[in-house]
């Protein structure tokens, strides 16, 4: 349950939209606590965790890195390239995930802005744990361009990995607040400053 007083900003979008971007913005600009969902995931497959061995016994060497535990890319190969394997992933992260989510939340009880970056938040059904939800969005060419210099992949790995989510024409609607980022920092930290003003929290007004 979302406490009375505290607004809970759900921040989503697509693979490579700009969602870390966005997120540094608002903690390290706006000085507000952001629990990235990423993060959990990566600590769910850390080394000597449950996570880890869980997926070195399901696959084996073709995951295990050179120098021990996972190897993410491969790991990554696998998963993006099967939608059953990608669902297994999911099912074993998504709790672990969760709870973290939960026990953070609970830490920050008393405050009065947090923010939740869940890149899978529609796909998940976590909707309800935010009372907000703001969209990172930008144009397909710049999603795929920046995918591919970020991970390093081909541009049929990186379709690949954008088609494994839903497509953003199909999130937007679903979002409280749209985020455009195509240009340059500052014009999406003006977006911030505004929404963080009011923006997709402000109740509507009722006809006189």
């Amino acid at each position: 349950m979302i406490p009375p007083h505290q607004r809970r900003i759900g921040l989503t979008g697509g693979i490579a939209t700009g969602k870390s971007r966005v997120g540094r913005l608002l903690a390290e600009r706006h000085g507000l606590p952001v629990l990235d969902a990423d993060s959990y995931a990566r600590e769910a497959l850390a080394a000597c965790s449950q996570g880890e061995q869980a997926v070195l016994e399901r696959y084996g060497a073709r995951v295990r890195h050179a120098t021990g535990g996972i190897d993410r890319a491969a790991l990554g190969r696998i998963v993006f390239a099967d939608g059953a394997e990608r669902a297994w992933l999911e099912a074993l992260i998504h709790p672990l995930v969760r709870a973290r989510f939960d026990a953070d939340l609970a830490r920050l009880a008393t405050a009065p802005v947090v923010v939740l970056m869940i890149p899978l938040l529609f796909e998940a059904g976590l909707e309800g744990l935010c009372s907000e939800v703001w969209l990172v969005d930008c144009e397909e060419d710049q999603q795929l361009k920046r995918l591919m210099a970020r991970d390093r992949l081909s541009e049929a790995e990186a379709r690949a990995r954008v088609a494994a989510q839903w497509p953003l024409e199909r999130k937007r609607p679903l979002a409280d607040l749209v985020i455009e980022n195509s240009g340059a920092v500052e014009a999406l930290d003006q977006q911030l400053v505004t929404a963080l003003l009011g923006g997709a929290a402000d109740e509507p007004e009722q006809p006189s």
